[in-house]
């Protein structure tokens, strides 16, 4: 197997700091707009039916799983997988 090249590791980094901020961003748009959903909620219904808990669940189901991807799931970079499977093929396997 060979190793990246210091293009290749430096494309990998690129593509991790993008998801991070990709996920950051998401994160900080559920804050804000579910904040603001409740404030809409407690002025206009007196305690009624707290619709503001679809959106905020729904959205941060999504958010949960973008959070999975970005920090627990460690993936291989393309390149070293790319490289993996040409082994394989070689080997006849």
């Amino acid at each position: 197997m060979s190793q990246m090249t210091e293009e290749q590791i430096r494309e990998e980094a690129r593509k991790r700091v993008k998801a991070k901020r990709d996920f950051y961003s998401n994160l900080g748009a559920w804050v804000i707009v579910n904040i603001v959903l409740i404030i809409i909620w407690s002025l206009t219904n007196n305690g009624g039916h707290m619709w503001f808990l679809y959106p905020l669940c729904i959205w941060g189901f999504f958010v949960l799983v973008q959070f999975v991807q970005v920090f627990i799931i460690k993936r291989k970079p393309e390149a070293l997988e790319i490289e993996e499977e040409a082994e394989k093929i070689r080997r006849g396997e």
